[in-house]
């Protein structure tokens, strides 16, 4: 991968567009196709106006890995729908998106669009994997902000985070995070477990907010570089984040491994480059009509072979 890659948090865009697109948009069954629609809209705008060279369709495979779960029992908790003893559990997802899913995969494998989950992990790795292995610049697109952390500006590596649709993207690179969060992309992992995120049921550090973690970083660099502090009574750490910081070492020692992306992912062999017409036409001209995708995935097909 030596051209510019883009790498989309499917889940996050498909959500996004979920809410976004009125449930009146409807297969010629009835069928609520909103999401579909709305994430061939997606892509269409985002090919574009960035125009990418490879594009990544980043599946979760599994929302919540056991391996993250064991070390945070609380991580995602709040979303689960159903637990099951065998694979990943049910996350709870609205009624009429759940059945979209298949449809999405479906278009986006017809279309020849790369589409990769990998077992045991979330989509946030396999985009940290693609991001470390690729040679030429990368664009991110997420709703979610741990993704920051991967940005990396001697690389090229932005996170495009949507405002509004995706016509309105929020570019994310160093100068933006350091006027924001006083830190950079690895430093935006240590923020988010130091603050915490009730979104994914990490605790952090009680008493440490948003503000605190940033000064803290900004004084002593890194999480070990903090914890090196507790140590030393002549760091500038006040008694009561000294206490707190120490009390937190039980979190604070697995709360990496959870919140920071991995970037070893096991991924497959996968034709990643952008496709200028439909892998497979035939079956994508009949889920188009099965599921109503009109317009949506026309103008998406004349993007794709401009």
């Amino acid at each position: 991968m030596t051209g510019r890659l883009m790498l989309l948090d499917t889940a996050s865009l498909y959500f996004r567009a979920y809410f976004g697109v009125p449930d009146s948009v409807k297969a010629p069954d009835g069928t609520p196709v909103n999401a579909v629609r709305g994430l061939l809209e997606f892509i269409d705008r985002l090919v574009k106006d960035h125009r990418p060279d490879e594009l990544v369709a980043c599946m979760d495979a599994d929302w919540r890995p056991k391996w993250r779960v064991d070390l945070i029992p609380s991580y995602k908790a709040h979303r689960v729908a159903e637990e099951r003893a065998a694979g990943p559990d049910e996350e709870e997802v609205p009624d009429t998106l759940s059945p979209q899913v298949p449809v999405i995969e479906a278009v986006l494998d017809a279309l020849g669009i790369a589409r990769v989950g990998v077992a045991g992990y979330e989509a946030d790795d396999v985009i940290g994997t693609f991001t470390a292995r690729a040679r030429g610049p990368v664009d991110i697109v997420t709703g979610d902000r741990d993704l920051y952390q991967l940005v990396d500006d001697a690389r090229g590596v932005r996170v495009l985070y949507p405002l509004k649709g995706v016509g309105t993207l929020q570019l994310t690179d160093e100068a933006w995070l350091r006027e924001k969060y006083g830190v950079d992309g690895p430093g935006y992992a240590d923020l988010a477990l130091l603050r915490g995120d009730p979104s994914d049921g990490l605790p952090g550090v009680p008493g440490i907010g948003e503000k605190t973690a940033s000064k803290l970083l900004a004084e002593f660099g890194d999480l070990a570089g903090i914890m090196a502090a507790v140590e030393d009574p002549k760091a500038k750490l006040t008694p009561s984040q000294r206490k707190r910081l120490d009390e937190a070492r039980p979190y604070l020692a697995v709360a990496p491994t959870v919140v920071r992306v991995a970037a070893d992912v096991p991924l497959p062999d996968v034709r990643t480059a952008l496709p200028h017409s439909p892998r497979d036409g035939a079956t994508l001209e009949g889920l188009a009509e099965r599921w109503g995708l009109g317009g949506s995935l026309q103008r998406l097909l004349a993007t794709l072979s401009a």
